[in-house]
Formats: structure tokens, sequence, C-alpha cells
């Protein structure tokens, strides 16, 4: 008798500790990788939100309308909080990430991790930034 099923009859069993459903719930690190997967979700409902809009726009002033008037209600309004807080997480995440995927190296030295995330952090503030001059106007 020879191969690998020579000896499981008589091959004690391996304990294998259980493991909970919530396992990712017992620490931090865990917590956040899965908070940030479910991010994409809500990354989902903010494009499909902006393709309405988009859609109502062309539509004309009464399609608009009635958007404006559905994105009123108190449960949209409460949704769009939620979608807010997640994709404010999802981008702070991926901003403080960034360093790690991205290495950039310059005279031969490795920028610190620091000027990587910031200038990012500098690009969404000025964004933001123009986006509420545009919004606001003068």
């Amino acid at each position: 008798m020879s191969g690998a099923g020579a000896y499981r009859e008589y091959h004690p069993k391996w304990y294998r500790r259980p493991v909970s459903t919530y396992w990712w719930l017992t620490r931090w690190p865990y917590l956040r990788f899965i908070l940030r997967e479910i991010t994409s979700v809500f990354v989902a409902f903010f494009v499909i939100l902006t393709l309405l809009q988009i859609q109502a726009l062309r539509q004309g002033e009464a399609a608009w309308t009635a958007l404006v008037e559905w994105l009123r209600q108190p449960l949209v309004v409460a949704a769009n909080l939620v979608t807010l807080s997640f994709l404010l997480f999802h981008t702070i995440t991926f901003f403080n990430l960034a360093p790690r995927a991205m290495v950039v190296r310059l005279g031969g030295r490795k920028l610190p991790d620091v000027l990587i995330a910031g200038s990012n952090y500098g690009a969404w503030l000025v964004a933001s930034g123009l986006v509420v001059w545009l919004v606001l106007g003068d």
C-alpha cells in the first residue's frame, strides 16, 4: 500500500478551532477592512443617484422637480447622510493606504508617507473648494 490514502484510516483527525461568523468584529483592523469593503455598496448608490440626476436634467424641468421632491423625503435624506459618512470613510482609508500602494522615489530616496497622503488630502481640499465655489457662485 502506497500513496496518500494508506494511513488515512488510522490518522488522527486534525483539531480545527471553530471560527465564529462574526470573527471580523473582534479586532478594529478586521472591522475596518470589512467596513471598507462594504463602502462599495454606498459608492454604487451614489453613482446611481448621480445618474438619476443627470437623466432628470435631460428630461426637463418637470422631471427635475419631481426628483428634487423625492430627494427631500426624510428617508432619502437619511440614506444620503449614511452614504456620505461611508464615502468619507472610504476616501480617508483610501488616502491613508495610498503610500503603501504607490511608492514614490525622488533622487533615489522614498518620499515619506505623509507627503503622499498629504498631497491626496490637499487635492481633495482644492477640488472640494472648487465645487463649493461653483455651487454657491461668487
